[in-house]
């Protein structure tokens, strides 16, 4: 299978004062679809500077980018966040959700803003991934009237509407209680394994690092092990 996502010589580094620190330091490594990968690592190690480069938030010092073979660096700025807003989705460990927008229009915004639907388009798409999720019912209810792993299930479904290349998860599980976390973990695998979506954690959460398939270690901005596991 061919790579989805490849990095190759990454290097991200920062002026501090009259020195440089070196957040991510060669970097070399490849995402096929459908993965669910986790990437691991003490604070500071460079894991969340990593997941910013791969999700266009954030430009490399060195190296190259590529999704489906294309590399990023050759596009402009406004190229770069055409193609993020298009093609790669974010889940944050604060949700994120508007609270003046009802549950089906926080789903619904990343095809608004889009413009490629038409509306009962937009708002047919909305209502499956929320039935996917498993929030069918609920579109026309507030963030304010939702519980912690609800309001985490409708930023997953906010990820997925736009069918991305790759979904990023940064500590997707942090405000969420045992019980929770082990719902919203359990709902992504099953998402990851009936629709083939693509999953990247940034995590210290043991049970995010227990169920993904792949585990990279990284400290000091430099990858110390990529360890693959079967089901």
């Amino acid at each position: 299978m061919s790579a989805i996502l490849e990095l190759e010589g990454i290097t991200k580094i920062y002026k501090k004062g009259e020195s440089e620190v070196h957040a991510i330091d060669g970097v070399s490594l490849s995402i096929e679809k459908g993965e669910f990968t986790a990437i691991v690592g003490p604070s500071g190690s460079g894991k969340t500077t990593l997941l910013n480069i791969i999700g266009c938030l954030d430009t490399p010092t060195t190296g190259v980018v590529r999704y489906n073979g294309s590399p990023l660096g050759a596009m402009s700025e406004d190229e770069r966040s055409a193609y993020r807003k298009q093609h790669i989705s974010f889940i944050f460990q604060s949700y994120n959700l508007i609270p003046v927008l009802t549950v089906r229009e926080n789903v619904e915004l990343p095809l608004v803003i889009e413009l490629r639907l038409s509306k009962p388009e937009i708002r047919q798409k909305a209502e499956d991934v929320l039935a996917a999720v498993g929030l069918a019912g609920l579109g026309d209810r507030f963030p304010r009237e939702l519980s912690g792993g609800q309001e985490q299930r409708v930023a997953i479904a906010r990820a997925l509407v736009k069918d991305p290349y790759i979904v990023l998860a940064d500590e997707p599980t942090a405000n969420l209680d045992s019980h929770m976390a082990e719902e919203i973990v359990e709902l992504m695998r099953n998402i990851n394994k009936t629709l083939k979506a693509t999953f990247i954690f940034s995590t210290h959460d043991a049970l995010v690092q227990r169920n993904a398939r792949r585990v990279i270690n990284i400290r000091d901005g430099i990858i110390h092990s990529d360890e693959k596991k079967g089901e």
